[in-house]
């Protein structure tokens, strides 16, 4: 039989369709092997072997200095809710300096391997697949192999790279710490959702021009978004409290209303008011199906049943709507009873910090 190979240069004998005949073939193709050293100007030259190490090692203190600049510019320039610039001003900072944070370790590991680290070709044997008799065996060729790769990148050698490297890598997170840890609120969230802008005698208005509702105004089957009276005219910085605060009204039968003890009086004549604010995570619960009056909230899907005070029928959500308890004034305008009596909002806040 000839021989298959292609680096040997022999003939290869392929067999050809019509029995007991074959074809020559030579083979021309013989392995080059490696192309010859050409050292770098670094590896004849001790002077630009240093200076392509202060190179390296330059790039990696970018990286540090990209890392603090970024935590400098999130508190040096806050986001203001008055400034819609600050949010530019903020981000744009911020993006530079862990950008600078990230090229500035790349870079330097390009540079690294490609002016400093051992520039020589190699073969890596393919693996069969099949583990050496000897785990030892094993054991010794992966650590001849972290020898090698030591060697071959200088890291244990060059003081100047090492120490650099790894002061990056331990800043280069710091930025996210300091994102991550921020969203967590200055105050106590169970405190702060606990109370809203509803308080006895406050008119509900309509959102988000702010005119009162009369009771005769809400016609079986409509909903209204609403905000307490007044909230329009807050200061911009508070407009915040407009979240809490927002409610979606509703009339149906008093009939098909399934009322709880002690909440007989908390709707007048099939009008109920309930928190516009989703019990799983927070989104405006927004769509009304008028004729099932399921609320869905489109964020997670959970749907709750205003004939059952809001309970939760389908999706995520693992608590009702807390409700507003509403009446009228002498004038006929819908007004509120209280504030609500349960947190407002995702049921995770009630855990207390």
């Amino acid at each position: 039989m000839a021989d298959h190979g292609t680096s040997s240069g022999k003939d290869i004998v392929i067999p050809a369709e019509v029995p007991g005949t074959a074809v020559v073939v030579t083979d021309a193709i013989e392995n080059p092997g490696f192309p010859p050293f050409r050292p770098r100007v670094s590896d004849v030259d001790p002077k630009k072997e240093r200076a392509n190490e202060r190179r390296v090692a330059w790039f990696f203190w970018a990286s540090i200095l990209g890392s603090i600049l970024a935590i400098a510019a999130y508190f040096v320039f806050p986001i203001d809710a008055d400034d819609p610039g600050s949010v530019r001003t903020n981000n744009a900072l911020l993006g530079l300096g862990m950008a600078l944070a990230l090229f500035g370790i790349g870079f330097g590991a390009v540079h690294w391997s490609r002016t400093i680290m051992e520039g020589h070709d190699l073969v890596e044997d393919r693996n069969a697949g099949h583990p050496p008799a000897e785990k030892y065996e094993k054991r010794a060729g992966a650590a001849a192999v972290f020898t090698a790769g030591n060697q071959e990148s200088g890291f244990t050698r060059r003081k100047l790279i090492r120490n650099s490297l790894i002061g990056a890598l331990v800043v280069f997170p710091l930025p996210a710490v300091v994102l991550f840890r921020d969203l967590a609120p200055a105050d106590d969230p169970v405190e702060l959702l606990s109370h809203t802008l509803w308080k006895k005698g406050t008119r509900l208005a309509r959102d988000p021009d702010g005119s009162p509702i009369k009771a005769s105004e809400v016609t079986l089957g409509s909903a209204f978004h609403v905000i307490p009276e007044g909230l329009q005219d807050l200061e911009h910085g508070k407009l915040e409290e407009k979240a809490k605060a927002a409610v979606l009204l509703m009339r149906l039968k008093p009939e098909d209303l399934t009322v709880s003890e002690g909440k007989e009086d908390w709707n007048y004549q099939g009008i109920v008011a309930y928190s516009k604010i989703c019990t799983h995570v927070g989104c405006p619960v927004a769509l009304y199906e008028q004729q099932t009056h399921h609320l869905l909230c489109p964020c997670h899907q959970s749907q709750f049943d205003i004939k059952e005070e809001a309970k939760v029928i389908f999706g995520p959500a693992k608590r009702p709507l807390p409700q507003l308890p509403i009446t009228v004034d002498d004038e006929g305008y819908l007004i509120a009873q209280s504030d609500f009596h349960e947190p407002v909002g995702p049921s995770f806040w009630e855990r207390s910090l």
